[in-house]
């Protein structure tokens, strides 16, 4: 879980799609995902391919305290991973 490097963009990718798998898993998850993104259902693949929905992803994530400790429980990752990756997604963070 704890991680002695900068993630890289791929890493980052990777982990912004694994959240977006776990909100999708849910009804209770994606509904209110869904909602707040404005997008459709049928419109989430493609988003998927831009970095910037991928941050939106995490950002969603990282913005509700209970969502983002069960994704990081879930997939064993450090909490702190999250804004790290979205900002390495964002441009913020260079390799």
């Amino acid at each position: 879980m704890n991680r002695h490097r900068p993630l890289t963009q791929k890493e980052a990718e990777s982990l912004a799609i694994q959240a977006l798998a776990f909100i999708a898993a849910e009804p209770e998850r994606i509904g209110p995902f869904l909602a707040a993104t404005g997008i459709g259902p049928d419109m989430i693949r493609a988003a998927a391919r831009e970095p910037d929905f991928l941050a939106g992803v995490l950002d969603y994530v990282a913005g509700d305290d209970a969502l983002l400790i069960a994704f990081a429980t879930e997939a064993d990752i450090n909490p702190f991973d999250i804004p790290v990756a979205r900002d390495v997604l964002g441009g913020r963070i260079s390799q």
